[in-house]
């Protein structure tokens, strides 16, 4: 696994660039990747009922199975902006496949920014033409940049795996730092692969893989009205295509898992303020639903982040957090550690230096394990502390 600048590029037969059109004050905010041949597309999207233009007219395309270019921008959510909004995310979508040479229902669309707001479209006009021109296989590294918003650095990853004896690659790129706890957040992933792979069997390994992902981050227990994850495949690896369960579909989900659970590690990093990342385990579980929501429940708590802002072992938040998920489980029973260090063991408290714990909670990644009983399921959530400037972030965004 690698987080290599320009990944979204790194399998064969793909193109992008990020530009600046003027959207946003400063930055690129204008991105376009292109596969150069045929490809199966496949696409998660929000769960609020409250979606913005380019969620809907993407999701209507993607059971065509079939996708050739993603164009989004940033600086500009078009949410809540009605008709017009969908004009204008149907017309992003058409000025690129005209530019392209390509149908218009094989470009997908997503945007992110402010909600509320009509998207200048002269600029994303101006902005999709000089994207096209500027499409090339070093042009990863710009369209990564050119879809943050809050986000203090881009976000990407990339790996290979062997497939019936065929080399292939997934690149990806992805943004995000608030408005995040997807349910399928304000969050963006992007992937290709130059894997053979059926739509069917794309989509579903997209679905498995965000399950253990992207729904297993929060930021701030937000969920957004544009939260999109498209992926690409072109097979131009020139594996036999993966079309049913069997040996290649597992390693092509092994890999595919591995890029998007990187890219939610590096979302959760980069939170709005963050100072760490906060990875919670809860073990013993009933099912992987039961673990994820009461690692959601921690993970989520204010109380819980803030005390980790503070590096303050005030243990007993994350056992309320945990009691509050909707989940029963035997408080006699559980274990909790940071790090290394046990905290409870079978409902007790366990005598530690306060001191040796306050030092592992300055440390940029902190692990919370919380084991709940015998049960034969886990799950793992990655989030962020609570700064003081979160708030600020957040009280300032509009402005």
């Amino acid at each position: 696994m690698e987080g290599a600048s320009g990944a979204v590029t790194y399998p064969e037969g793909f193109l992008a660039a990020g530009v600046c059109a003027g959207i946003k004050e400063r930055g690129e905010d204008v991105a376009l990747i292109f596969s150069e041949r045929p490809a199966s597309a496949a696409g998660v999207f929000t769960t609020n009922v409250v979606q913005a233009a380019p969620v809907i007219i993407s999701r209507a395309r993607i059971p065509r199975g079939t996708g050739r270019a993603i164009v989004v921008n940033s600086g500009n959510a078009n949410a809540c902006t009605g008709e017009q909004g969908l004009r204008d995310a149907r017309a992003m979508a058409a000025e690129a496949a005209r530019l392209l040479g390509i149908s218009e229902d094989d470009v997908l669309a997503a945007s992110t920014g402010i909600i509320g707001r009509r998207l200048p479209m002269d600029k994303v006009s101006a902005g999709i033409s000089q994207a096209v021109r500027s499409l090339s296989r070093d042009g990863g590294a710009s369209a990564a940049r050119a879809i943050m918003t809050t986000d203090t650095r881009p976000k990407e990853a990339s790996a290979e795996v062997s497939v019936g004896g065929s080399k292939v690659g997934i690149g990806g790129m992805a943004k995000g730092a608030g408005m995040i706890c997807p349910n399928l957040a304000t969050m963006l992933a992007f992937i290709t692969t130059d894997a053979a792979v059926s739509p069917e069997m794309l989509q579903a390994c997209l679905l498995r893989s965000a399950e253990v992902s992207f729904n297993c981050l929060t930021i701030d227990g937000d969920s957004s009205t544009n939260d999109t994850a498209i992926i690409l495949a072109n097979g131009a690896a020139g594996n036999s295509a993966i079309d049913s369960e069997g040996p290649g579909l597992s390693a092509f989900q092994e890999a595919l898992d591995a890029v998007t659970a990187f890219l939610a590690k590096q979302i959760a990093r980069d939170g709005e303020g963050a100072t760490k990342l906060i990875e919670v385990t809860v073990k013993g579980a009933r099912s992987f639903e039961d673990a994820r929501r009461i690692a959601k429940a921690v993970a989520n708590s204010p109380l819980v982040k803030t005390a980790m802002f503070g590096c303050d072992p005030n243990w007993g938040r994350v056992l309320a957090a945990a009691g509050s998920a909707g989940v029963r489980f035997d408080p006699k029973a559980v274990n909790l550690l940071l790090g290394p260090t046990p905290l409870l063991r079978r409902g007790e408290p366990v005598d530690f230096r306060e001191d040796e714990a306050r030092e592992l909670l300055r440390k940029p990644e902190v692990n919370v394990l919380l084991e709940i009983g015998a049960g034969p399921a886990s799950a793992t959530v990655w989030t962020c502390d609570f700064s003081y400037d979160y708030v600020r972030i957040n009280a300032e965004y509009h402005t």
